[in-house]
């Protein structure tokens, strides 16, 4: 199976790196300076599970796509997927799956009109990764799972195909007979996470220790009434995980989004929070006050 990863950051990077040291066939499709990068230097990996160095990994620039490939595995970041998905149309062909690791639901709706639902797989992934100064893959907890499945919880010939190759390769793979269900939990989570931190400019831990932990689980709550009114209730187990996550005294944890936003950067805000916010039923006083502080930060942004 030929497979095509967009980018070689923090997640394509860390799990393309995988699945070419345990011999899969993958190509990375990169922008020229990150290609002249990887040829000179090599994908380095630094991981609690084992440093990788690969030589040389097999790379690929946009205008020199020509054949489609079987699997285009995607994990860019929200507002980069119109350009992303520009570059790598010319490897999907009519028999490639396509494989989105992005949070939330609303880049279905572009790659479905694109290239069709049938081709689209529901995906998600659960890592701490980026890249240093230096151009390394950093892999900073014990986190990388890669679910994935189709979205109508079929268990096809392609979905086990893929499952043959995206399992046993150096991180947890896992097909998924309800991704669907999996993506809005997930949603739930990050939409928490990332707007309760961003929100209040802090960790879970410095939230706790202002006794603010309640706004957290409030705003989760909200979140979850938007996946139900949707048909997809988180279930028991994953709201507990959210809400001790959520509430855990002396946690570190913030999100990716705290992290761009610290530094100024470009943030995921209508995508994970405006999106959710839409589809949502009812007042939804706190999952409004997120999407206004990140609205006003991105005008402030542009400003």
């Amino acid at each position: 199976m030929r497979i095509l990863i967009v980018g070689a950051g923090g997640i394509g990077g860390y799990f393309g790196g995988r699945l070419l040291d345990a011999g899969r066939d993958v190509t990375f499709l990169v922008r020229p300076g990150r290609a002249r990068k990887l040829a000179a230097e090599g994908l380095s990996i630094r991981s609690p599970y084992g440093d990788l160095r690969l030589p040389a990994p097999p790379t690929v620039l946009a205008g020199e796509l020509r054949d489609p490939f079987d699997l285009v595995l995607l994990s860019c970041k929200a507002y980069d997927l119109e350009e992303a998905v520009e570059a790598f149309a010319p490897a999907v062909g009519p028999g490639t799956a396509v494989l989105p690791l992005l949070n939330g639901m609303r880049h279905f709706d572009l790659l479905d009109r694109r290239f069709g639902a049938e081709r689209v797989l529901g995906g998600s992934c659960f890592i701490s990764s980026a890249l240093d100064a230096q151009g390394a893959v950093v892999h900073f907890n014990r986190l990388h799972g890669l679910v994935f499945g189709e979205r109508d919880g079929a268990r096809t010939p392609r979905a086990l195909a893929l499952e043959a190759q995206l399992c046993g390769a150096g991180f947890d793979g896992r097909l998924s007979l309800e991704i669907v269900q999996e993506l809005w939990e997930k949603w739930v989570f990050i939409a928490s996470a990332a707007g309760i931190t961003c929100l209040l400019r802090g960790s879970v831990g410095d939230i706790v220790a202002a006794g603010a932990e309640s706004l957290g689980v409030a705003l989760m709550e909200e979140c979850a009434s938007v996946a139900a009114a949707q048909g997809h209730a988180p279930r028991a187990a994953s709201l507990e995980k959210t809400r001790a996550i959520l509430t855990e005294p002396g946690s570190a944890m913030t999100s990716s989004m705290f992290r761009d936003l610290e530094g100024g950067g470009r943030v995921e805000a209508d995508h994970l929070i405006g999106d959710l916010l839409r589809r949502g039923k009812g007042p939804l006083p706190m999952l409004a006050l997120v999407d206004a502080s990140l609205r006003t930060y991105e005008a402030r942004r542009r400003r």
